[in-house]
């Protein structure tokens, strides 16, 4: 393995990960950690970020009760964050612009093999530090400044001290999900916006995943989630695997909803391939909730005056969806909008997906996602070696 000269705390990787056998695990498998930030900007968290942070709160300290967590707060809101969170959960001063790590944090990846000396099983860990853009950039992003943003994915690693694999290539970790056995699923919508990669053909993108993720197959679904705008379509807001071959795709009855359009392309798409070891598709259906909407007191709740940020105006449709919930060790962290009849099936429907799991609610995710994400966003695991 080559490296190239650095400092001691970052070790830059050269070759790409899947020439050195790296890959991307699938999220079910185990976890050293996870790593959330600490909202704060009240140009997108309502009524100074207060509510989220009770929200975000409760999303960590639900995690670290199967697995350890580390927060990270801004110089300003350590205090606080520490005063909020429960001793066992770690925190650490990290400056951002946002607190969405599944996206601006790094994409780790593995590489396991037998030590052929004493035929124990080795791991080592890696973590991709892909280009951040705000989600579109000065056109199109959600905000003007994501400089911050752009220094989380190495700073975590260079906490860890694990080597660093940096790529030119605007992508987001909400943009991918992995089975672990060489299929990736993610949407035309998201990584074909000319907001993200105008220069590369859809063959030269799914070349640079199979090469850093260490996949064989890509799937493309042409659109994320009705009302997925902030993200342009991300995939973890629609669909992600449950185990090699199964699926949970976002979905609704509702003929007259625009969402049922998107889902039913999606599901006939499936339908009809194979993940990179030739096996058809399971597919679970996961009814979305409402449509919900932000109503004129959560609008007028968020600071507006500049324009830095991506307004957050009444009527819009909320981009809620079960299927954005993250895999712990032994347990499900999922969402709960407030919408009964579909929070209870969303419960109902992940125990029988994960028979071995924990399925934890968490209540008043509605906060996530009035900034545009939800409990998968706002999280990023560390796979265990």
């Amino acid at each position: 393995m080559r490296i190239l000269p650095c400092s001691e705390s970052e070790m830059h990787m050269h070759e790409t990960p899947a020439s050195l056998q790296f890959h991307m695990p699938a999220e079910w498998e185990p976890h050293s950690q996870c790593w959330m930030g600490w909202p704060e900007r009240s140009d997108n968290w309502r009524d100074g970020a207060v509510h989220a942070q009770r929200v975000f709160a409760r999303v960590a300290s639900a995690i670290s009760k199967f697995e350890p967590v580390t927060v990270c707060a801004s110089a300003a809101q350590w205090e606080n964050a520490r005063n909020q969170l429960p001793e066992r959960v770690r925190v650490v001063e990290m400056s951002m612009n946002d607190s969405w790590f599944r996206d601006t944090g790094p994409t780790f990846v593995v590489r396991r093999s037998v030590a052929p000396e004493s035929g124990h099983a080795v791991g080592k860990i890696a973590g991709i530090d892909w280009v951040f853009n705000s989600w579109g950039g000065l056109e199109d992003g959600c905000y003007s400044d994501w400089s911050l943003d752009s220094l989380v994915a190495k700073k975590i690693l260079d906490i860890e001290k694990i080597p660093r694999f940096s790529h030119s290539m605007v992508l987001e970790g909400g943009s991918i999900h992995v089975d672990g056995e060489g299929t990736c699923l993610t949407t035309e919508e998201c990584l074909l916006s000319k907001n993200r990669n105008p220069h590369l053909s859809k063959n030269q993108i799914e070349e640079e995943l199979k090469a850093y993720l260490g996949v064989r197959k890509v799937i493309w679904l042409p659109r994320g989630l009705q009302g997925d705008d902030d993200t342009n379509g991300h995939i973890d807001n629609v669909c992600c695997f449950v185990r090699p071959g199964v699926v949970l795709l976002s979905w609704t009855d509702d003929e007259t909803d625009p969402q049922y359009e998107r889902s039913v392309e999606a599901y006939s798409l499936l339908s009809s391939e194979t993940d990179a070891n030739g096996r058809k598709f399971e597919i679970i259906k996961l009814h979305v909730p409402g449509p919900l909407y932000m109503t004129e007191k959560e609008a007028s709740g968020v600071f507006q005056d500049s324009n830095e940020a991506r307004a957050r105006l009444e009527g819009t449709r909320l981009a809620a969806s079960y299927v954005n919930f993250y895999i712990a060790n032994e347990a499900i962290i999922t969402p709960q909008f407030g919408d009964k009849k579909w929070d209870d099936e969303a419960i109902r429907v992940l125990t029988k997906a994960f028979p071995h799991h924990e399925v934890v609610g968490i209540e008043d995710s509605r906060e996530i996602v009035l900034a545009g994400g939800n409990i998968h966003c706002i999280t990023q695991q560390q796979p265990a070696i």
